[in-house]
């Protein structure tokens, strides 16, 4: 018996650096798929052969798992060791071949399709969707997703305690929207828990095109302490709001909903919660860009985006991304030029998303040819900051897709 997997990565439409800050966002799938494919090991190991490094990776199935020298073991490590403390039962090893056209270190979470996958191998070779523990949690329609997004975190969740994860405090962003996406809709999401607000028709004759910057974003190695600056950011404000008023709120979400004078109250503790990586005018900022994100972008995009409304969307993509590079710093001079760029070039509206720190812009074209603007789009770039401008992962044209996806044979 064999287990086949097609998990999409994602493009985070709006809601930069919200999930985890109990927040909301914009995604959908991408048409772009790790493949995968699993076969049960009579050791308990778990193996991965990745056919486009043609690199191999093994980690032993158990509680204690860690990762080898290739960096991106750490996620295999995290499965298993997670996998295995959770579900004492899951002995049986597996063995997964995954090849993949997600665009790596470009935003897509390439790194988030790899932990869906090596988790839905675990589960399926070990039977856990029938485990007690399973079943107590698993019938809403996100809990594998979150379930994977603390995987990767590190963070509790349900019964599960929390451990150490790949090292980043994110939050379930990019596992909802890989197993949840609809084909043909964007989804409106919010977080801890998560839940589905609405999903929304995308019009036909739109077009999401996605550049790259040409700048790796690596949450697991250059950019993790960068990331974990602006994640720690709102969880610093949380602290010293519950130090102030005896609280136990967990988000930022639930913060500025405790009380109608919320937002005021947490500004006027910035200075407690500033450290030395943190400034006070940083965290003042980053809650404004929180509260605005998640409460005036993310459901103002959708709207627009069911009216067919390009021109008032465009003007919620150009917010985001004034909001990214002033308030959450986690913009590149690339980034920064390529959303400038395509709405130069005539798209309706373009900004960056991910983690930041590099990777990718997204520009919302409507009415022209898509992969000319594409072409114009790059060859613009390369003059500006060198390279090839027809190179493999420079730009995607694609619209919203289907989640992932399991079959037997």
């Amino acid at each position: 018996m064999s287990w086949h997997y097609h998990v999409p990565g994602r493009v985070e439409l709006v809601g930069k650096h919200t999930d985890y800050a109990g927040g909301r966002s914009l995604t959908c799938a991408t048409p772009f798929q790790m493949h995968a494919k699993a076969a049960a090991l009579a050791d308990s190991v778990v193996r991965v052969r990745d056919l486009r490094g043609r690199t191999s990776v093994e980690v032993a199935l158990d509680p204690s798992a860690a990762p080898t020298a290739a960096r991106w073991s750490v996620y295999v490590a995290a499965v298993a060791r997670r996998v295995t403390r959770d579900f004492p039962e899951a002995r049986a090893g597996v063995e997964v071949t995954v090849g993949s056209d997600i665009p790596p270190s470009m935003g897509m979470s390439s790194s988030s399709a790899l932990i869906v996958s090596l988790t839905m191998a675990v589960f399926d070779a070990n039977g856990l969707w029938d485990a007690p523990a399973w079943r107590a949690v698993g019938e809403d329609e996100l809990a594998f997703a979150q379930y994977c997004a603390a995987v990767e975190s590190g963070a509790p969740w349900g019964p599960f305690a929390g451990d150490a994860g790949v090292g980043t405090r994110g939050g379930a962003q990019d596992h909802i929207a890989i197993c949840a996406s609809q084909p043909g809709c964007v989804g409106e999401y919010s977080y801890l828990p998560g839940r589905v607000m609405r999903r929304v028709a995308w019009p036909a004759d739109w077009r999401i095109v996605v550049a790259n910057s040409g700048v790796k974003a690596t949450k697991t190695g250059n950019a993790k302490l960068a990331y974990n600056r602006v994640a720690d950011s709102a969880r610093a404000l949380v602290s010293a709001w519950n130090a102030d008023t005896g609280r136990t709120d967990e988000t930022l979400a639930a913060v500025l909903a405790a009380a109608p004078d919320g937002f005021d109250r947490v500004l006027a503790l910035a200075e407690r919660a500033a450290d030395a990586s943190m400034s006070v005018p940083y965290l003042r900022r980053r809650l404004a860009q929180f509260r605005e994100e998640s409460t005036v972008i993310v459901p103002g995009l959708a709207d627009a985006i069911a009216r067919e409304d390009a021109a008032g969307a465009g003007a919620f993509l150009a917010h985001s991304q004034l909001m990214a590079e002033d308030a959450l710093e986690n913009q590149v001079p690339q980034t920064v030029w390529l959303a400038a760029r395509a709405r130069a070039l005539g798209a309706a509206g373009a900004t960056a998303f991910g983690a930041g720190f590099g990777g990718a812009v997204w520009a919302l074209v409507t009415g022209t040819d898509a992969n000319e603007f594409a072409k114009a789009w790059m060859s613009s770039f390369a003059a500006e900051f060198g390279g090839d401008a027809s190179r493999q992962d420079a730009a995607r044209v694609m619209t919203p897709s289907a989640g992932a996806s399991r079959s037997v044979s």
